[in-house]
């Protein structure tokens, strides 16, 4: 008896231990996100969002509410196999409502919401003087079950590489409804350019509230007017650059913009010298003028499997430093910090491997997140798993981009090449080639989607030597491609990705190999942002069903207007902002070059029913 118990007992705690191995991911608790939008031809189309918590064969049935009657059903049947519903003969004025079909006593508190009256949601800007809405994030800022808009307002600013005073850097905050939530400006003492400031927006502490997480220094002042640090100090050399100084890392709150706890921002500039020489600069970073040293890098990691971490970065080219942090209870504290020159021989393998951006994801399967940095691989412990050597890059795509192989891949690009792997993708648990292209420098990359005669992902890259699409084993299926290499955008009602550059929509039509425009921005005054980066403020699935919406500025700054599909689909998902993967993709597309957020399965054409998210829902304990 005592030896069957002691089985059993064993039994038990290998159970626990799986059981903890297996922590569920806390994750946003979101409203039904129902929205209704006018189309074409008089009618209206109701989208909404399936939580990720929630059954994926869940019914719905769709009411509208006219003046003061009660709610009238519509539907003919309950709704099972999409999250859409087109109202053919809407009442003027009408009011829409989706219920869930449930024995729950507890359900998504229902909306009722009015057609929009345009093709657009507008949100007015407080944009000031000389300025203009670059990049934007999202995040549940209040607790409400929707989004908030945190959007990086940029005036006069200048590369790394390039001389020259620059305007402060402001965040804002906007609700949906176009409410001025608060400001910040982050003070003459940090540098406004595309590699400088990376805001997180993300609930760190697990409140059900999202926090903001930027660089900050001396001069900062959060939405409240305090000022962080000095005030009056003024760090700017005579070419605009910042080389000495304190450097600080700020958590703000996200309803208020109150600055709620403030560190030393690691790593800094010299580790022993807060006003360095040039020369010892150049010694540490490769240069000595701010360049290689400035480019700063940010992202949200799940590195317990359980509750997020806020990842900063410092240097790619050369020396690189990541660093993470725990936001928990008030407290902000180091977690763990990575440097490739800490004197460790094994760690000078992971200098030189950044890329203009980061990913994250869990990609050896042990229920905890890995920072993809480029070209290598740090471990959820801070430790580096791989480093494949192959150097920088610009375009980076991580996802299950060929479902016949197991775990993820990743489709990367790279610039200067010393090596025959121009254009690749990689194993993203090993970093092991699959396949290559080579090319001297390749500037643009991206994979998606696009053929369904061709199983998994297409990829396509902008160097000299590559030419035509490929499939996802590398081998030439048109000797044509699509006329941008950008970004992606899932639009329209099939599982396809649309091509996104700019404010503009591409389809690709794969039987007469060339790209059909399907929306245009300029058509509604909304402009790109940054140049030949060329994004809009940003694209993710705020509301509505698992497709994609397009934020973007109108030309004068003043607005801006979100976009979402008028187009039915007849396939359901749960929200992509309860994918894990697809949600960190969202939180870290402002940073640098902004890339499309992907998820932690294959989502195209053939593709098996998604998996349950493991995550849990946290509302709000305010």
């Amino acid at each position: 008896m005592i030896r069957i118990n002691t089985f059993l007992l064993a039994i038990l705690l290998m159970g626990l231990t799986l059981l903890q191995s297996h922590a569920q991911r806390q994750m946003e608790s979101l409203d039904r996100g129902l929205v209704a939008v006018p189309r074409e031809d008089g009618s209206v189309l109701l989208s909404w969002r399936i939580l990720g918590t929630e059954a994926h064969e869940l019914g719905f049935n769709v009411f509208h509410i006219k003046g003061d009657n009660s709610p009238k059903k519509i539907n003919l049947h309950p709704i099972t196999a999409s999250t859409n519903f087109v109202v053919e003969n809407p009442v003027p004025d009408a009011k829409y409502l989706v219920k869930p079909i449930s024995d729950k006593p507890k359900e998504v508190k229902g909306q009722e919401v009015k057609a929009w009256s345009k093709k657009y949601l507008s949100i007015p800007l407080k944009t000031p003087d000389g300025y203009t809405p670059n990049d934007a994030s999202v995040g549940d800022l209040n607790g409400d079950g929707q989004y908030e808009i945190v959007i990086h307002q940029r005036g006069r600013a200048h590369d790394n590489s390039h001389r020259g005073y620059t305007d402060e850097p402001i965040l804002q905050a906007y609700t949906l409804e176009g409410e001025f939530l608060w400001e910040i400006n982050l003070g003459k003492n940090i540098r406004e350019g595309a590699h400088y400031t990376q805001f997180m927006v993300y609930d760190l502490d697990g409140d059900g509230r999202a926090e903001l997480a930027c660089k900050t220094a001396d001069g900062t002042t959060d939405a409240l007017g305090n000022v962080i640090g000095d005030a009056d100090a003024d760090y700017r050399n005579d070419d605009g650059y910042i080389l000495s100084g304190p450097e600080f890392l700020t958590i703000f709150d996200g309803e208020t913009g109150e600055a709620l706890a403030t560190a030393d921002y690691i790593p800094p500039r010299h580790p022993e010298k807060l006003n360095p020489t040039s020369e010892e600069l150049d010694a540490i970073w490769g240069d000595g003028y701010g360049n290689r040293m400035d480019r700063f890098l940010a992202g949200i990691a799940y590195l317990d499997g359980e509750q997020p971490s806020l990842i900063m970065t410092r240097g790619y080219y050369t020396r690189t430093v990541i660093a993470a942090w725990n936001w928990r209870d008030g407290n902000l504290s180091e977690v763990w910090t990575f440097d490739s020159h800490d004197g460790n021989p094994e760690h000078r393998k992971f200098a030189g491997q950044g890329y203009h951006s980061l990913h994250v994801a869990d990609v050896d399967k042990d229920h905890k997140d890995e920072v993809v940095f480029g070209a290598m691989v740090i471990d959820d412990d801070g430790t580096g798993v791989y480093s494949t050597g192959l150097g920088h890059g610009d375009a980076l795509h991580l996802t299950d981009l060929d479902p016949e192989r197991p775990g993820m891949e990743i489709f990367g690009i790279h610039e200067h090449v010393r090596h025959e792997h121009g254009a690749n993708l990689r194993d993203a648990e090993t970093g092991e080639v699959i396949w290559s292209h080579p090319s001297p420098d390749v500037g643009r990359g991206v994979a998606l989607d696009i053929d369904p005669r061709h199983p998994g992902h297409e990829a396509w890259a902008s160097g000299k030597g590559l030419h035509g699409l490929w499939n996802i084993k590398g081998e030439v299926i048109s000797e044509k491609k699509p006329s941008s290499c950008n970004m992606g955008i899932w639009w329209d009602g099939d599982l396809l990705r649309e091509i996104l550059n700019g404010v503009d929509i591409d389809k690709w039509d794969y039987e007469n190999e060339k790209s059909v425009r399907i929306f245009t921005g300029d058509k509604y005054n909304v402009a790109k942002n940054n140049g030949t980066k060329s994004n809009p403020a940003l694209c993710a699935d705020i509301f509505g069903d698992w497709r994609e919406e397009l934020i973007g500025r109108t030309e004068d700054g003043k607005e801006l207007r979100i976009f979402t599909t008028p187009i039915p689909s007849e396939h359901r998902f749960y929200t992509l902002m309860h994918d894990p993967v697809y949600r960190l993709s969202v939180a870290w597309q402002n940073v640098a070059y902004n890339q499309p957020p992907h998820t932690g399965f294959f989502l195209g054409h053939g593709m098996e029913k998604p998996p349950r998210p493991h995550i849990t829902l946290i509302k709000s304990t305010k």
